[in-house]
């Protein structure tokens, strides 16, 4: 269709200079427009294309395949639209739109009825440390179509106070992506659950995170220590190793 509208605006574009050959009135700056439209009624059973042509805002020119032919809007392109439907190859083209029409909407369909499962990660925002507030983040990714549903539930019991959410978020790829947080106090025992619910599932996904004991904390955090301590002594062996090199060199 591209090839066909190319054709028209070149003949605009004639007839504008022979308004300025003819000393007629003429805007400094113009506009033109192409604009191609799918009309779908039952799905595809039946199919219209309509192309529009516009100047400065205003339809001078159209193909509707429900008409067949190339239809002037004001009488000063009614010559252009004449020439048009005198060439068979551009309205052979013009009317082959209809299957563009129903390859697109095939297309669109099989994206449509696409479903695809969402990943679900449950973490803290923060060290989890027994009874100082902090944050569950249940992060959902991955998912299409956007339809989806994430439930906090501590103890069994939802969680609806201290819930927020970031809403839908495309990844780019027709994918979503979604974080659903959780203001809490972790305390010893409990039990935190994010369910996600889709319609590419057939069972709702449930990931399960508790609150650490305070044993399993000191091993954390005297892990971290040693990690920590580690680094040190690496980076002033690695200190120490350099300024030896330094003086050896300067020997």
């Amino acid at each position: 269709m591209l090839c066909v509208w190319t054709k028209v605006l070149m003949m605009t574009l004639l007839v504008l200079n022979s308004l300025v050959a003819a000393g007629r009135e003429t805007p400094e700056h113009f506009m033109e427009q192409m604009k191609a439209e799918c009309h779908f009624g039952n799905g595809i059973e039946h199919v219209r294309f309509v192309g529009r042509l516009i100047y400065n805002l205003q339809e001078i020119l159209r193909f509707d395949s429900d008409v067949g032919e190339f239809v002037a809007l004001t009488e000063l392109w009614r010559p252009i639209a004449e020439l048009m439907n005198s060439l068979v190859e551009a309205l052979e083209q013009a009317r082959a739109q209809v299957a563009m029409c129903r390859d697109n909407y095939r297309l669109l369909e099989s994206w449509m009825q696409k479903k695809v499962e969402p990943q679900v990660t449950v973490y803290p925002s923060k060290i989890a440390t027994l009874e100082y507030p902090n944050q569950l983040i249940c992060f959902v990714t991955g998912f299409y179509p956007g339809d989806i549903e994430v439930r906090w539930f501590l103890n069994g019991q939802e969680e609806t106070f201290g819930v927020m959410s970031t809403g839908l978020i495309s990844n780019g790829d027709w994918t979503y992506q979604i974080l659903v947080m959780l203001e809490m106090i972790p305390k010893y025992g409990q039990v935190y659950t994010c369910q996600v619910e889709h319609s590419s599932l057939q069972n709702s996904v449930i990931v399960v995170w508790e609150a650490p004991s305070s044993s399993d904390q000191r091993k954390m955090l005297s892990g971290l220590g040693g990690l920590v301590l580690g680094l040190i002594f690496l980076g002033v062996g690695l200190a120490v190793h350099l300024r030896s090199l330094k003086g050896f060199e300067t020997k």
